[in-house]
């Protein structure tokens, strides 16, 4: 086992009690590996960037994924203290929710589905793929050295297909089901902490919102035909019957769009992962959002105007806190796109749907452990920029004008090779002096591989 530095131990101790010991001496090992390894994310390239690929143990890293006793749920609520602690104030805590696909075939993939793959799909071209759909809560958190707001996942969860479960005899569980208990569990984990969902319109179910609105803040977005109501006048005296759920129909928001009663306000959204800092103009009002058959919703909606070279561009959203502001409603929605640029980078950098497991148990841990390793390596960063440690590449021909997850990444790298001290060679083994010019360029191309 490699000598980690004080920095990493700080941050990987915490989840000692998840395993027994011997266990977590490999899970150390397989993380330490998974940061380090360039390309694929197997458990025999994580051996091999750690000078282990001669053990003859090897099947004792395999099983820690496989047949290991441990909850990559327990570990999830580790990772959210941890993160709330070095990046949440004493604010509310705003969590991101959204799912994403792993490419992935083979007949004993049995979870996997056809859907809808939205990386490569345009609203004029429908691709669909074959894989896993996962779940993903994360913590939309500014981080201070990057200078911007990131998602940093930390409990994921496995959304089997449809032909699954009924070759299980399971109920289907769809994503607003999902949505349900992770956001549920969150509640529990953070009990005297407020806090703020953001999803997009995939969530905008009123079953979910009437589920967690006592407990969480959500905010999505709203269709523009949606049915809005005032609410329920009060019951008369005496009356008999059931109470009425609702009141008189209210315009479509499309409708109040071009109303002259309309009252509009000017405001500039902060940049975000998507787009540059812009001017918009906003409405908003309470309402009653209600269906046939299901539970009726007080919500704020937001109604948002903005000009664009394509012609005026009209959104909505709704929040089931009717106390909430019109800016900090749209401003809360606009960091949900950072969800979008770390799920790429997860694939960039950290190796998922390459990691090649085929048991049911190696799969529901591997690919959360990934993403949850992207918002380790944040924490790890976070420890070395206090110390000086993180710098950002730069050329004479490229400057950055702030810090990413390469650059985080690569720090962390850079420092594990030049601090921890891995057995990788024999005693007798021959000595090999390099420059410290050659040194550093070597260093360099390993630290910045993807």
């Amino acid at each position: 086992m490699p000598s980690l530095p004080s920095e990493f131990l700080a941050v990987l101790l915490p989840y000692t009690g998840l395993f027994c010991r011997r266990v977590f001496a490999h899970a150390q090992l397989l993380v330490v590996g998974a940061i380090l390894a360039p390309g694929k994310r197997t458990i025999t390239s994580v051996l091999r960037i750690v000078g282990r690929q001669h053990a003859r143990a090897f099947g004792k890293y395999h099983r820690v994924l496989s047949q290991a006793r441990w909850s990559a749920r327990a570990a999830g609520r580790v990772l959210l203290t941890q993160l709330v602690v070095a990046f949440v104030g004493t604010g509310p805590v705003l969590v991101g929710l959204d799912e994403t696909l792993e490419r992935r075939w083979g007949a004993q993939i049995a979870a996997r589905g056809i859907y809808r793959d939205a990386v490569r799909s345009s609203r004029d071209h429908f691709v669909k793929c074959s894989g896993l759909r996962w779940v993903s809560l994360v913590l939309l958190a500014p981080i201070p050295w990057a200078g911007r707001v990131w998602a940093l996942p930390f409990l994921t969860a496995l959304a089997p297909s449809l032909r699954w479960a009924q070759a299980q005899k399971r109920r289907h569980k769809t994503l607003p089901d999902w949505a349900r208990q992770l956001l549920l569990q969150v509640t529990r984990w953070l009990p005297s902490r407020a806090v703020i969902a953001v999803g997009d319109s995939g969530y905008a179910v009123l079953d979910l919102l009437h589920a967690v609105r006592p407990y969480v803040t959500f905010i999505t977005r709203l269709r523009l035909d949606a049915a809005l109501y005032a609410p329920a006048p009060p019951r008369p005296a005496g009356q008999k019957g059931r109470p009425r759920l609702k009141g008189a129909r209210l315009p479509l928001l499309h409708q109040l769009a071009t109303h002259a009663a309309t009252r509009w306000q000017a405001l500039v959204l902060p940049a975000d992962a998507r787009s540059r800092e812009r001017a918009v103009e906003v409405a908003t009002d309470t309402a009653l959002w209600y269906h046939a058959g299901k539970p009726p919703v007080p919500i704020r909606w937001v109604l948002v105007r903005q000009s664009s070279p394509q012609g005026e561009q009209l959104s909505a959203f709704l929040s089931t806190d009717l106390t909430l502001e019109a800016a900090a409603i749209v401003t809360y929605f606009s960091r949900r796109w950072a969800i979008e640029t770390t799920f790429a980078q997860v694939r960039a950098h950290l190796g998922v749907e390459t990691q090649r497991q085929w048991s049911e148990q190696a799969i529901a841990r591997t690919t959360p452990v990934l993403l949850g390793l992207f918002s380790l390596v944040t924490l790890l960063a976070h420890r070395l920029h206090a110390h000086g440690l993180l710098v950002a590449q730069t050329s004479s021909w490229y400057v950055k004008p702030h810090l990413t997850f390469s650059d985080a990444i690569a720090a962390v790298r850079r420092h594990l090779w030049a601090e921890s001290l891995f057995s990788t060679s024999d005693a007798d083994a021959v000595t090999v002096k390099l420059t410290r010019h050659q040194f550093s360029i070597w260093q360099e191309a390993l630290t910045w591989a993807a």
